[in-house]
């Protein structure tokens, strides 16, 4: 039989609390985002509280948040979540900025294979 214990939700928690404040909000802000009480958000952010399912969803859609990396984290998920709020970001730009970006990222990964 399989192991049956808690899932911890620490690392989920921190991913909340690090996404939330990369937008600059608040937890007030984040409470009336998502009709929640600031303490209960505090309680995922820092104690690792199981969020309810639709809490859950609710937050990892809002801030594009990965949830391989909690699940599967030893698979090197999918996307992660950086990759999926830069998604997000970009969806935002217009062409002329979707150059701009390319461009940069051609240039990165250029300058990393020369090693330089």
């Amino acid at each position: 039989m399989r192991n049956k214990g808690k899932y911890d939700f620490s690392a989920f928690g921190q991913a909340i609390k690090e996404a939330r404040e990369s937008r600059g909000w608040t937890r007030e802000r984040l409470a009336q985002e998502v009709g929640l009480a600031p303490r209960y958000l505090m309680s995922i952010e820092n104690k690792g509280q199981h969020p309810s399912f639709q809490v859950f969803y609710e937050l990892v859609t809002l801030f594009h948040i990965s949830v391989n990396q909690f699940f599967f984290p030893d698979t090197g998920a999918e996307k992660t979540t950086r990759c999926r709020q830069l998604e997000s970001q970009l969806d935002e730009l217009e062409e002329a900025d979707l150059i701009i970006m390319a461009a940069t990222a051609k240039g990165i990964q250029e300058d990393k294979g020369t090693g330089e």
